[in-house]
């Protein structure tokens, strides 16, 4: 979408950031921190396959190619868990010997690693791979669902990395391939190339590439309506070690470079080298940090008119104790004028044997060293770079370092983060129901953060959590088309969805969520995709402001009963659905204030010690939200705390219990009456009679049989037991009974 006026582009879609110190402080909260559990997103890992680090859009074709250890895959651009090809590329085991033999690992380095993808045409790709330590390439072709290798392999020196865990970058334009890569086996030669009919390379001098670490590298057409006849040029980003500095270590800088596409070469000085090779550093000023940040990746968001694409990097700090991540942007425009306008830097010997670098304050060569083949040239009869005088080329040979240094667009960073270190980037162009586009940036790390900047004001939406082991993420993709994010890491890739809209439960969270892929729906009563290029009345949503004045009343909340056992500490739950809300606890209408030590308020809610009876009551937990500076509260629970003692139900427990025990003795009473009147239990109060002699038994030792008393009152029942006994007892003494048995009819011989 381009934009009819410069200004309001810029004031818009460049992510302004003039009061930023005062909005956004060195360390942005993320409104939302989404854990894995409740990440439903797509994922893809297939067993025994690992280091997904490479891939190529193909929307034409309804795929995402992924490159990973020895496998290439096409996977469903809408739902990236359905592969639906896959062919593998591994090395020979002659291969892997020579790799072990140099002394690298055989499980992990001597393999091959995909780490080149690009279109060759509508169904051919080119695929690069580190192949234990020997780079090699080939053309892939999906056709008919189908993936598969060409097997004709080329050599890959130069295209791709040695070291699979080596960064690179490489770009295909107008069917030349242009790398960023380490030429040997030892890492130790650093070239940027153009591969192609006519090769050319940087020199190999840290005057050009200091032990470079190569992040990025794009196109820009900046031959395309150029009243000057310009070249489209390269844009080379990396970070090296400084040559510029005096310090006692190694001081990391970050730089861009720039070469001309249309470089040939000079004829007889910097043959087939590049003419036009320049570079300059690059600025990322953090408050109160001394050091440059290193760069660790680059984004660039293309605009129709070239002059107002952007580029977007990515930084960590060095050297610090405590780590800091920022995001700055560059204007294409402002990398163009320190090259074709800035002063250059030059060598100066001091003390014999070191170097100094100085801003170069002589007479410039004409042409202007490093600059393209222009109409102003052209008109000198220069018609290409094998043209170019031998005083040019020596000049750009000897002094490719810019004096100047690339500065941001807005002056500062987009966006700092304190104790987090950002490792990959990707910037989509939102348009919102105000009509306005909106960069939204999605940051990597060991999670991957959505943020935006409204007038200045960094905005860091939600926070996700892609795998349950978080790891950093090595690769990011962004697809416009299809509203897609795509994140791959050692173990997996994970496809997020821009407008992921379900995670707003109410009207409010919706509209202070300001995400400008999301409105709520008056009608369906739910948070769904704002519509592109559309105004509905139905829809609400304030991203600048935050201003959630339209949202209907929300559903009054219902107080929930919680008991309280005197003495105890209890806990009234209440979790914020915004990390940048705060907790207010009100016990009626006094607001509670946790600097007694009577309450601690947490972040799943209100913690209460050792509770009295002046803790109980109506407690209301409210949730006070900031955004653009305005207030908004909102009551999230109600719980009203009662004494344990007190309910209906503990009362008729008692009376419950008071029953059971007075039927229990009942109960006992009874049986003492029964067995008293069994004659089972002895009466103290009765006489006695004496206890007389008991006689000796009758022979054989059996004991002696006391007849019945005559005055014994006995009825029937008794009688016959008696009889019983009597027939027992002769039983026995016949041996018919091993029973001994002895019936007292007097209570006194007991």
């Amino acid at each position: 979408m381009s934009c009819p006026l410069l200004p309001p582009c810029v004031l818009a879609g460049l992510l302004l950031a003039c009061v930023y110190t005062a909005l956004c402080t060195l360390d942005c909260t993320p409104r939302k921190r989404v854990p894995y559990e409740r990440n439903h997103l797509k994922v893809f890992r297939e067993e025994g396959i690992s280091n997904y680090s490479s891939m190529l859009m193909r929307e034409d074709l309804g795929v995402l190619m992924l490159g990973a250890r020895e496998a290439i895959f096409a996977l469903d651009i809408n739902d990236i868990s359905v592969a639906k090809a896959k062919v593998t590329w591994k090395v020979t085991q002659m291969k892997q010997n020579e790799c072990t033999y140099k002394g690298k690992n055989p499980d992990t380095e001597c393999r091959n690693y995909i780490r080149t993808l690009h279109q060759i045409n509508e169904s051919v790709m080119y695929v690069c791979g580190t192949n234990a330590f020997s780079p090699a390439c080939d053309y892939i072709a999906y056709v008919g669902g189908q993936l598969k290798l060409k097997g004709r392999q080329e050599e890959g020196k130069g295209k791709c990395p040695f070291d699979p865990f080596q960064r690179s970058s490489s770009i295909m334009a107008d069917g030349d391939l242009y790398s960023a890569t380490i030429l040997n086996f030892l890492g130790s030669e650093p070239a940027i190339l153009r591969n192609s009919l006519t090769v050319l390379r940087t020199e190999f001098t840290s005057f050009w590439l200091n032990e470079p670490n190569f992040i990025h590298m794009d196109v820009i057409p900046e031959s395309e309506n150029n009243p000057e006849g310009d070249d489209d040029k390269l844009y080379i980003f990396f970070s090296e070690n400084a040559v510029e500095y005096d310090f006692y270590s190694r001081l990391v800088v970050s730089r861009v470079a720039r070469v001309c596409k249309g470089d040939r070469g000079g004829q007889r000085t910097l043959q087939r080298k590049w003419t036009s090779f320049l570079k300059a550093s690059l600025d990322c000023p953090v408050s109160g940090d001394i050091l440059p940040y290193v760069l660790q990746d680059v984004f660039l968001l293309r605009h129709s008119d070239w002059r107002k694409s952007i580029f977007y990097a990515a930084f960590t700090s060095q050297g610090s104790n405590e780590v800091f991540s920022a995001v700055c942007a560059y204007s294409v425009m402002d990398i163009n004028k320190v090259f074709s306008h800035g002063k250059y830097k030059t060598p100066v010997t001091v003390e014999a044997s070191h170097v100094k670098w100085v801003m170069y304050n002589g007479d410039l060569p004409v042409p202007r060293p490093g600059s393209c083949i222009n109409n102003a040239a052209r008109a000198s009869g220069i018609r290409s770079s094998l043209d170019l005088p031998d005083k040019t080329l020596q000049f750009v040979r000897d002094h490719p370092l810019m004096d100047d240094s690339v500065k941001p667009l807005t002056g500062q960073p987009l966006l700092v983060r304190k104790g987090v270190l950002f490792t990959r980037l990707v910037v989509d162009r939102a348009t919102a129901l105000d009509g306005q586009p909106h960069l939204v940036m999605f940051v990597g790390t060991v999670l991957v953060a959505k943020a935006v900047n409204y007038n200045g004001e960094m905005h860091i939406i939600e926070e996700l959590q892609l795998f349950r082991s978080p790891e950093p993420i090595s690769v990011l993709r962004v697809s416009s088309s299809t509203g897609q994010v795509y994140a791959g890491s050692a173990s997996g890739v994970v496809q997020i969805p821009m407008a992921d809209c379900h995670r707003y439960s109410s009207c409010l969270d919706c509209v202070l969520a300001r995400d400008p892929y999301c409105a709520w729906d008056l009608g369906t009563h739910r948070c769904t995709p704002s519509p592109r290029f559309t105004k509905d009345d139905e829809l609400v949503q304030s991203l600048k402001e935050g201003d959630p004045s339209r949202c209907p009343d929300p559903v009054p909340i219902r107080a929930k009963k919680k008991t309280l056992a005197l003495g105890n500490n209890i806990r009234l739950p209440c979790v914020l659905d915004s990390s940048l809300a705060q907790v207010q606890w009100r016990l009626a209408t006094q607001l509670l204030i946790p600097t007694s030590g009577k309450y601690s308020i947490q972040a799943d809610g209100l913690l209460i010690y050792n509770a009295s009876a002046a803790d109980t009551g109506l407690y209301t937990c409210e949730s006070v939200e900031r955004p653009a500076g305005r207030q908004y509260r909102r009551t999230l629970a109600l719980p009203d705390v009662v004494p344990v003692t007190s309910p209906a139900w503990h009362r008729s427990g008692l009376v419950a219990m008071e029953v059971s025990v007075t039927m229990l003795s009942v109960l006992l009473v009874a049986l003492l009456l029964w067995n008293w009147y069994k004659g089972h239990l002895p009466l103290r109060g009765r006489c006695r009679q004496h206890p007389r002699k008991q006689p000796r038994s009758a022979g054989h030792g059996h004991p002696a049989i006391y007849p019945l008393r005559q005055h014994a009152t006995l009825d029937s029942t008794e009688e016959a037991q008696a009889r019983q006994f009597l027939h027992a007892h002769s039983n026995y003494g016949n041996g018919l009974n091993t029973g001994v048995f002895k019936y007292i009819m007097d209570e006194s011989e007991i």
